[in-house]
């Protein structure tokens, strides 16, 4: 259960407690912030603690079966406050949409809701208790956030239109939809007038915003909007598809003081006989001239990227291809997954599907290939400098923790830093790295 802010108890309204677990990527967050946000503008009052809440509500994530198993067992796990305080159970998100019979499996769950009806989410409740709504008075002008107050996520699209053979994404969400470039700086500008000071950028695929809504990609005039906000000083993008990486995109990244110079690029495999079987854009030439552009172009960008391995037909020269491509390109910061076969999807009924004990040995082979890479690259930062961006108190370890531009929050290296006088949460500091661990680096504010 996440731990949010509380708010004061409404009074001569009806009012329950509600508590959240949001699950899945960061885009399911952005939308139970939102809902959570609605909610108190009628009336509820937000918990962290499952055992205080009237009501529980799940956002789950569906795109994996791994995800659809962890969704369940919230589920089950949730359901068990039943036996005390908790009155109503309402699952929300991608689970619902992919799954047709959730009532009968989950016989506990009072509300099944999809992304669509979010903004009914509070009559809903309402019609459960069979109460009249509570008037929305507008008690809070900007969302409710989860992360730490200095940092946000800013949701500029939802939906997906590239239907990659093993993904669920667009029969989940939908086909993609740009919110308006006015919406998203007014509440990028709500977000900074609370003290946020980076912006994580997200969508499926956010190289591609605007194309809906303008006929054209417009991206970069985002961007040069949300930079004209005050407060805002760094500005980070996630999941930029390596085909529409284009010259006005990279000028801007390379000019623009409060774009960090980092992105994350999912590439998937480096082998293009695998990625024409995947329904990408790109192959190994195109990404192989993708990395040497942005680092010629953008001197000490840092590049985030996942791979899949174990996708049907992949043999041990599409793997070796992928190692090669590792150990040649040496990326800053990497995640990997095995293939898992979704029934649904294209690839489900690809022949040549690959043994899971392969699956797993060749996930563990690329760890490890990225685990050298990531630690020789990170030794050489030792006795450099770097902004850092302070998230917070390691109580235990008496120790300050941050991040500097090459780092985006629960995915990439922390920087654990000593300092001897005090820093607040979203202070921004000088940090000399002295030296680095197997995890974390380490280093000492200037």
């Amino acid at each position: 259960m996440e731990k949010v802010t509380k708010t004061k108890k409404q009074h001569n309204k009806f009012v329950r407690k509600v508590g959240f677990v949001s699950l899945g990527c960061d885009k399911n967050r952005v939308d139970t912030e939102n809902i959570m946000t609605d909610l108190v503008n009628h009336g509820f009052e937000i918990v962290g603690a499952p055992e205080e809440a009237h009501i529980i509500i799940i956002n789950t994530c569906a795109f994996l079966l791994k995800a659809r198993e962890e969704a369940a067992n919230t589920i089950l796990e949730m359901a068990q406050y039943k036996i005390d305080n908790l009155e109503k159970l309402i699952v929300v998100g991608c689970l619902p949409m992919l799954e047709s019979d959730l009532e009968n499996d989950f016989p506990e769950v009072d509300a099944f809701v999809r992304p669509e009806k979010y903004s009914e989410i509070s009559n809903i409740i309402f019609d459960l208790y069979k109460q009249k709504p509570n008037p929305c008075e507008s008690l809070v002008n900007s969302r409710l956030l989860t992360t730490p107050k200095h940092y946000a996520y800013l949701k500029i699209a939802d939906g997906w239109d590239n239907f990659c053979t093993y993904c669920k994404i667009p029969y989940i969400r939908g086909r993609y939809k740009s919110r308006p470039i006015e919406d998203l700086v007014a509440e990028a500008t709500s977000l900074a007038a609370k003290g946020v000071k980076e912006l994580l950028i997200v969508a499926q695929d956010v190289t591609r915003y605007g194309i809906d809504l303008y006929n054209e990609i417009k991206l970069v005039e985002l961007l040069k909007e949300l930079s004209k906000i005050e407060g805002i000083e760094w500005i980070r993008l996630h999941y930029c598809y390596p085909e529409l990486i284009d010259e006005k995109l990279i000028k801007e990244i390379k000019t623009n003081k409060k774009i960090v110079k980092y992105l994350d690029i999912p590439m998937q495999h480096a082998s293009s006989k695998i990625l024409r079987a995947m329904n990408r854009k790109s192959d190994e030439n195109t990404l192989s001239k993708l990395i040497l552009t942005l680092r010629k172009e953008i001197p000490n960008i840092v590049i985030r990227s996942t791979f899949m391995v174990g996708f049907p037909g992949e043999n041990r020269e599409d793997f070796k291809i992928l190692c090669d491509f590792l150990k040649e390109y040496q990326l800053d910061n990497v995640g990997f997954f095995r293939y898992s076969r979704e029934e649904g999807t294209v690839s489900y009924g690809m022949k040549k599907q690959v043994w899971y004990a392969t699956k797993a040995a060749r996930l563990r082979k690329v760890q490890r290939i990225q685990s050298t890479i990531a630690s020789n690259i990170n030794k050489g930062h030792i006795n450099k400098t770097f902004k850092v961006i302070c998230d917070g108190f390691d109580v235990s370890n008496n120790i300050y923790i941050g991040r500097s531009y090459m780092s985006s929050p629960d995915v990439d290296f922390y920087i654990y830093f000593h300092s001897t006088e005090p820093i607040n949460q979203g202070d921004f500091v000088n940090v000399k790295i002295i030296d680095f661990k197997k995890d974390y680096l380490l280093g000492v504010k200037q």
